[in-house]
């Protein structure tokens, strides 16, 4: 991971224009709970980091928090479950572990979960009286520099 400010803050710029909402539902394990947190774009800068993308993509802008980050995200975050107990449901599913957290947190809002493959550009993972947020899992990304100058065209 790289700490290139200027092309970091870019790409979460970039990505922000194109993004149908700049409201989160983040997820993350510390102390062997599972956390999700909901904030604006505005902590983007402090919980997002660049890595290299695959297959030439340039630069990505991942969801990785490191200790750090995930104590800059517990001032508005609340256990969803525990860490064991999302890892059995994980193990013994068809999905990742970031559809597993969305699918959770949609229960946990009263609505039923179904996979979807919507855009991020054209809603939410999810509408919760009536502000739409996007679920992020640790470990996820966002885009890379290339994904995003296709949708810049």
């Amino acid at each position: 991971m790289t700490k290139n400010t200027a092309l970091h803050m870019n790409l979460i710029n970039r990505y922000e224009a194109v993004a149908f909402t700049s409201n989160y539902i983040w997820g993350f394990e510390y102390k062997g709970n599972i956390y999700m947190a909901i904030t604006t774009s505005n902590v983007m800068p402090f919980v997002t980091c660049l890595d290299k993308a695959s297959r030439g993509a340039g630069y990505a802008l991942r969801f990785c928090p490191n200790a750090q980050q995930k104590l800059t995200l517990m001032a508005g975050a609340q256990v969803l479950c525990s860490k064991k107990f999302f890892e059995e449901t994980a193990s013994a599913s068809k999905y990742n572990k970031g559809e597993i957290f969305e699918k959770m947190v949609t229960e946990h809002f009263g609505q039923v979960w179904e996979k979807d493959n919507v855009p991020f550009t054209e809603d939410g993972d999810i509408t919760v009286d009536g502000i739409a947020y996007q679920i992020k899992f640790q470990k996820a990304t966002f885009c890379n520099e290339k994904s995003i100058a296709n949708l810049e065209k």
